[in-house]
């Protein structure tokens, strides 16, 4: 599993390490319901914006991710997450 700590594109949301900050450079809207990307769109999660990992799901760490989405904490789903790519600033 590739983390922040490596640099380089391909990292997605759900690989950032906690706390790490990135900026999302694109979101495969395709893979996703129709719902659920207006979602996130209204969250703010899309292109250029700058995202953390503040924690991740009790079961097993795995759903929700709590994402800091600029001031806003949101939670998203990793499948939502793996959707995104990042770059970590």
């Amino acid at each position: 599993m590739t983390t922040a700590s490596h640099s380089g594109h391909g990292m997605t949301l759900d690989q950032l390490d906690r706390g790490q900050r990135a900026t999302v450079l694109s979101v495969d809207w395709a893979i996703l319901a129709p719902e659920d990307a207006k979602r996130l769109q209204a969250m703010g999660l899309d292109q250029g914006a700058h995202v953390a990992v503040a924690h991740r799901g009790v079961f097993g760490g795995v759903d929700p991710l709590t994402v800091t989405v600029g001031r806003m904490t949101v939670a998203v789903r990793r499948v939502h997450a793996a959707a995104m790519t990042v770059e970590a600033i």
